[in-house]
């Protein structure tokens, strides 16, 4: 594994620092490239030949994305199959999402994974794989199934982590933390983007049943410096603020900043699970974080591609999809030191 994460890292190095495609085929030499390339940021497994299965992705610059790419890459060698792996430039470029959706349908690959910006941007393109016969599984952001079928478009299956779970999970523990009394917050993800959505809802519910006050709820994009500014605002507005919800950790790092900035005893939760994050809770600073299983959740996306192309599944528009779920656990100061790598 640790011979994939320096693969996956120099990979994503290469697609910041360069505009131009690498060239190359094996893992030992994987092709790289920005999102407006068309190429493959990875082309990886245990088989050689062109890759019948692809999975676009919504970024690479940020660990959990890297540590979905792992976990794809690993699977493939397990199973004896080669995946091309693609990736938006940022999670705001749902238009170079779509191309890179469309390019890879024209390579005529047998099974895509697709993880979307939102829940509709690739709606259009994966009706068009559809109509072509090419098996779809969406993975981490949900579909809008309904829209999806108007469009003649369907999935084979659906793998994530339960994020209402996730955001119920991180809120108990902060209503514990902070003895059931108190005024607290939620710094959401993206606005439209069904998992930060599906946390923000996890969250409300356990505050309100727990008949906590939310003061604040509001969208910081996934980034850290906007949460920073929002936590700072909501501070500076609600003194008696007692614990935030963060729906990532890189939002919760920057909101974790802006309290120890305010002097205030503030309990910060975060989402994800990423190194940073569960150093700083072992530090003593962030509160917790759910970690969620990014590799396993790629792994089981790229499963389920070989699957429905093996048995040759087939996949009727407007039918239920069927949801895999991963499960997340909670870090705390009581067991981050076994999540250090």
């Amino acid at each position: 594994m640790k011979n994939l994460k320096r693969f996956v890292s120099l990979a994503l190095t290469l697609v910041l620092g360069l505009s131009l495609v690498a060239c190359g085929s094996s893992a030992s030499s994987a092709p790289v490239a920005s999102a407006a390339s068309s190429a493959p940021v990875a082309s990886v497994g245990g088989a050689s030949g062109e890759a019948e299965y692809a999975v676009v992705l919504k970024v690479l610059s940020s660990q959990f994305w890297q540590t979905m790419s792992e976990g794809i890459i690993a699977e493939a060698d397990k199973l004896g199959v080669k995946v091309d792996i693609y990736a938006a430039n940022t999670e705001d470029d749902v238009e170079g999402q779509v191309t890179l959706l469309e390019n890879a349908i024209s390579k005529g690959y047998k099974a895509i994974g697709v993880a979307p910006i939102s829940n509709v941007n690739l709606n259009n393109a994966i009706a068009d794989a559809t109509s072509k016969g090419i098996k779809i599984v969406d993975i981490d952001e949900k579909i809008d199934m309904d829209a999806l079928a108007q469009l003649g478009g369907a999935c084979y299956g659906y793998v994530a982590t339960d994020n209402v779970a996730v955001g119920k999970l991180g809120a108990e523990y902060l209503i514990e933390q902070i003895g059931g009394k108190g005024e607290v917050a939620i710094v959401e993800g993206k606005a439209g983007a069904v998992s930060g959505e599906s946390r923000r809802d996890g969250a409300k519910a356990a505050f309100e049943a727990a008949g906590l006050k939310i003061v604040e709820s509001q969208p910081a994009d996934w980034d850290r410096t906007k949460a920073y500014d929002l936590a700072t605002n909501y501070i500076t507005a609600h003194p008696d603020l007692k614990a935030i919800y963060c729906c990532n950790d890189t939002m919760a790092m920057g909101v974790q900043e802006a309290v120890e900035a305010s002097g205030k005893d503030i309990k910060v939760c975060g989402t994800d699970g990423n190194d940073d994050a569960i150093k700083s809770v072992a530090d003593g600073k962030l509160c917790a974080t759910v970690a969620q299983d990014p590799a396993a959740v790629g792994a089981k996306g790229l499963n389920l591609m070989v699957e429905a192309v093996t048995k040759n599944a087939e996949i009727k528009v407007g039918a239920e999809v069927p949801v895999y779920g991963i499960e997340a656990v909670l870090i705390t100061a009581e067991n981050a030191a076994d999540y250090i790598s």
